[in-house]
């Protein structure tokens, strides 16, 4: 896989996306389209049982490479698809069939607040400060994604004024698993996603979907949903060796169907 703006690791089950166009891997139509080809990829790529979203350097991702946008109505059509490119690039994490952990190793402002909401897993270094300041460009966005996240009122200043959040008000706040030295931070999500690498892969996939499907959901139906899910994961080969595993007290041995 040729990519320019993203190196990729995968090493027992576990699959590290870094971002890398420095200075500040600022999200730029090359990496976006990285983006979508390695968490497309990650669906059918039986080695990859979870992936890792981190940054290059001291900023995990400044935002979107705003010169990009510069001249881009002078082409019928530009600014829709550039549009579209930055949506699907988030798409392709949230619709990844194998959960998806953000390690934040710093800033992570505007588009790059957006791509650690887009996983599934929230794990920051100290030094992480987390914005929306389109506002201070002349830009609107981020709406959506602040008021699931946080209260009305708080949301709302943040996209009014581009006010910062540090990652350990986020912790105390309770939006991400923990606020850790810099040097911390990578083993204590390897931890995380070793644990999960260890899971069933059908079970994974399962639950991901359900995540994905039932938080936009009422409650009862999305009940309803997560039964007819576990009626189908109960016939796989997989959930079967697991009840049989955890009855013998041994390791199971998952074949992937």
């Amino acid at each position: 896989m040729d990519l320019q703006t993203l190196e990729l690791d995968i090493s027992n089950g576990i699959a590290t996306v870094t971002l890398n166009r420095p200075p500040h891997n600022a999200q730029n139509a090359q990496m976006r389209s990285e983006l979508i080809q390695v968490f497309d990829y990650f669906n059918d790529e039986p080695d990859v049982k979870v992936a890792v979203v981190t940054g290059k350097g001291k900023i995990f991702c400044a935002g979107a490479d705003l010169n990009e946008r510069t001249g881009l109505n002078n082409k019928p059509g530009a600014y829709w698809h550039h549009n579209r490119l930055v949506r699907e690039a988030g798409n392709s994490i949230i619709e990844c069939s194998k959960p998806v952990i953000a390690a934040v190793n710093g800033p992570a402002m505007g588009a790059g607040f957006g791509l650690m909401t887009q996983c599934d897993i929230w794990v920051a270094s100290n030094t992480a400060v987390f914005s929306m300041p389109e506002i201070n460009v002349g830009l609107a966005g981020g709406t959506a994604m602040l008021q699931s996240i946080f209260g009305k009122s708080r949301a709302r200043r943040m996209f009014f004024t581009g006010m910062k959040i540090d990652a350990d008000e986020m912790y105390r706040l309770g939006l991400i698993e923990a606020s850790l030295p810099p040097e911390e931070l990578m083993p204590y999500v390897m931890e995380i996603a070793t644990d999960i690498a260890s899971k069933a892969p059908i079970a994974l996939s399962y639950a991901k979907q359900a995540a994905q499907v039932t938080a936009v959901m009422p409650r009862r139906e999305g009940y309803r949903f997560e039964q007819n899910m576990t009626v189908a994961l109960g016939k796989t080969e997989d959930t079967k060796e697991a009840l049989l595993a955890f009855k013998e007290k041994r390791k199971p041995v998952y074949k992937g169907r």
